[in-house]
């Protein structure tokens, strides 16, 4: 079976070698799939893609003429796959339903440290010798503030679960409430976190139509004067229109993201001395108020590890038995 796989930086390439139990002959390629590349698929029977592949019906209709049988992804959310074409074509998908819940919460609590107590804010500005103690430099601890997790699933209930070591107080809100996750959260109604929480943490998945925007003006203006917003899950529930103007009012205290919803335009490709999307730059330019990351809560050993086994169990179980419990 040959399997190739895009978007495997180098880093991650002893990875793929190493968890290659089932034998695939693998072609890794570290840029990710685009319409310069895609003609490497041919004489591969399955392809692996990761978030940010656009799997459009163009694509897939190349996947096709090249015999492509087998689809996957080791993402968790697919929505860089055209579902309709691809069910069409007759594809065989699976996706990563889990990886590390740790990976994206431990982003979440170094995000939050940082926005409280100014840490990289301190840093850069040793490394211009400039070691004066300002006022923005005054900070509250953790443990006095109240965070607010939208989401306990396993990356929330972690989350939660770090936050409250660090001596905060936990408060959640979730459709669906975690039983587990009592042990360290108290439930309440969304308007309750919004009023009270000093910290808002975002874990919920991303459901089209139901909860775009979530982080928009409603919401935003319903936050306790100052709250910090960490968004680690997708960036179609932000509104980043609404939440310049919350930073700028100063509703918003401070805001970290590792998503937005057009990040394929300029994630994993270096910008600098490039134009790109406006409200991204406004967002830059907020620093050290707006912390971005290139969408890498998932870029650790152990998530990558699980992500890795679970697409080449997903592959073998297509072979074994013409059908995949994580198939899309």
């Amino acid at each position: 079976m040959k399997l190739i796989c895009y978007g495997v930086r180098k880093v991650e390439k002893p990875f793929f070698e190493k968890l290659n139990k089932f034998g695939y002959k693998l072609t890794l390629v570290e840029e990710l799939m685009n319409d310069e590349n895609i003609n490497l698929i041919e004489e591969h029977q399955a392809v692996m893609l990761r978030a940010n592949c656009p799997a459009n019906r163009k694509n897939l209709e190349k996947m096709k003429k090249f015999e492509v049988e087998y689809l996957l992804t080791r993402t968790v959310g697919y929505n860089h796959i055209d579902l309709e074409a691809a069910y069409e074509m007759g594809f065989k998908m699976a996706r990563v339903p889990r990886y590390s819940p740790n990976a994206i919460a431990e982003l979440a609590i170094n995000f939050a440290m940082n926005l409280v107590r100014k840490g990289i804010y301190m840093v850069d500005r040793s490394r211009n010798k400039n070691f004066i103690v300002d006022e923005y430099m005054f900070s509250p601890e953790i443990r006095n503030l109240t965070v607010g997790i939208i989401g306990t699933g396993k990356i929330g209930f972690t989350a939660a679960k770090l936050f409250k070591g660090l001596g905060a107080r936990v408060i959640a809100y979730d459709l669906y409430p975690n039983e587990a996750a009592r042990e360290v959260v108290e439930y309440v109604t969304m308007e309750e976190l919004n009023k009270t929480a000093d910290i808002i943490s975002l874990h919920c998945p991303y459901i089209k139509g139901e909860n775009d925007n979530l982080l928009g003006e409603e919401f935003i203006s319903n936050l306790k004067d100052g709250a910090i917003l960490i968004n680690t899950a997708r960036g179609e529930l932000q509104d980043i229109e609404a939440i310049i103007k919350g930073l700028e009012s100063g509703k918003i205290g401070g805001f970290a993201t590792d998503v937005f919803s057009n990040e394929k335009e300029f994630f994993f490709k270096d910008m600098a001395g490039k134009e790109i999307d406006k409200n991204v730059e406004k967002l830059i330019s907020l620093y050290p108020r707006v912390l971005i990351t290139p969408h890498i809560g998932s870029y650790t050993d152990e998530a990558l590890t699980n992500m890795i086994e679970i697409s080449y169990e997903n592959l073998d179980e297509f072979l074994r038995t013409g059908d995949c419990q994580n198939k899309l």
